[in-house]
């Protein structure tokens, strides 16, 4: 059930969700050759926040986190995977928690089941930027993409949740199809390049970069992109997803 204010969330949510278990979700776009993660921002302005919510007691938490993830991004059916679990008892800041509440004019003792500990589940999806329409929830003011350096000033612990999903990338990267979901459909070698330099944290050799991506055969070679000068514009890309997908199967290598 969907409570329709926010009063209500406080009031009755306990009824309808599992008190003490959330999710968060770290959304993860490429625009610009920059690597961007999705946030919202307080209704009172203070802080950013990660798109994230409670768990139905009768739903599935992968269910959970595709429902945040549709409503955030207007977009299903993405790549979406659980990668870690944070249960420090020191996550939740029941000062910021107050905080929140009296910005709402929200008073509740120090016993109500949102004051409580809370352990909270994290998600990150990768998705085509120009395809996400960013819904902020009723606890939000607007929902907008942030480059990850530097991030605001965040809510608990989610820029530690957002750094940990980036390790979970980094060391997932040639695993997963990483380009195929982030990028459109075609792209420029520098557009990839840039993906894998802002996952890693490293800049990469060009010449050895392109070698190592054109020597997997996953790549299908498109018309030229033309931006400026006709003397360097770049070659287009677009992945083959037959062999793209069975590459990964395997892994791409590691020795970028």
């Amino acid at each position: 059930m969907k409570l329709k204010t926010i009063e209500d969330f406080f009031l009755h949510g306990h009824q309808f969700n599992l008190p003490g278990v959330s999710v968060d979700n770290v959304i993860f776009g490429f625009h610009e050759n920059q690597l961007k993660v999705l946030l919202l921002q307080s209704l009172d302005k203070n802080i950013w926040m990660l798109p994230g919510g409670f768990v139905g007691k009768k739903e599935h938490i992968d269910e959970a986190a595709s429902r945040i993830l549709k409503d955030r991004t207007g977009l299903d059916i993405i790549f979406l995977k659980q990668f870690y679990t944070f249960g420090s008892p020191l996550r939740s800041n029941n000062k910021i928690l107050v905080k929140a509440l009296e910005s709402l004019n929200q008073k509740y003792d120090k016993d109500h089941w949102i004051m409580q500990r809370f352990i909270t589940v994290g998600y990150y999806s990768l998705v085509e930027y120009a395809n996400v329409n960013p819904q902020p929830d009723e606890f939000s003011s607007v929902c907008e993409w942030y480059d990850l350096d530097p991030l605001p000033e965040l809510l608990l612990d989610h820029k530690e949740i957002i750094y940990k999903a980036l390790d979970e990338m980094r060391l997932n990267l040639n695993y997963q199809p990483i380009g195929y979901n982030l990028l459109p459909k075609e792209f420029t070698m520098k557009n990839l390049q840039s993906i894998y330099e802002t996952i890693l944290g490293r800049k990469l050799d060009r010449g050895n970069f392109n070698r190592k991506i054109l020597s997997y055969d996953i790549l299908d070679k498109k018309e030229k992109h033309y931006s400026g000068g006709a003397h360097k514009a770049p070659y287009l890309y677009s992945f083959n997803k037959k062999k793209y997908f069975k590459a990964l199967e395997n892994g791409l290598g590691r020795d970028f």
